[in-house]
């Protein structure tokens, strides 16, 4: 019985935008802030598209929304790369080795940081704090794996 095997690679593209701060922790921050929220935008873009194939139709008004959103969650998920990512290169730097606990450092200082600017209780800040913790744990186990 033949049979048939797919080989080969898929790589994703890479965009690299350089921009000097003259400090290495605002260069991190940044890059995660633009990388992220790229991403983002990206993300509501793609359902904004599909949102007007639906209707078959768009408008000015619509399009204006889907900048607005495009932009406030571009800005709110940079945000939070970016801080992340400075907390990590923080925790990094103090503790001077490069490994899984800063991510799960990081991720939890970022959480917390994050939760307590939303003026929410102690115990949601806690939560978040956790949950940040084991999200970017976890993220990074899984690099390790590929």
């Amino acid at each position: 019985m033949p049979h048939g095997r797919f080989s080969g690679t898929l790589t994703s593209p890479k965009v690299d935008l350089f921009v000097d701060l003259g400090n290495p922790f605002l260069n991190l921050t940044l890059d995660g802030f633009l990388k992220i929220g790229t991403v983002a935008a990206g993300k509501v873009a793609a359902e904004e598209v599909y949102h007007v194939a639906k209707r078959g139709s768009v408008s000015s008004h619509n399009f204006e929304n889907s900048l607005k959103k495009m932009c406030k969650e571009g800005a709110y998920w940079g945000t939070i790369a970016g801080v992340y990512v400075g907390m990590e290169y923080g925790v990094e730097r103090i503790r001077g080795t490069r490994d899984w606990k800063n991510a799960m450092i990081g991720g939890a200082l970022a959480g917390a940081v994050i939760s307590a600017t939303s003026s929410n209780s102690r115990d949601k800040i806690v939560m978040d704090a956790i949950t940040g913790g084991a999200v970017a744990t976890a993220a990074e186990f899984i690099n390790y794996l590929t």
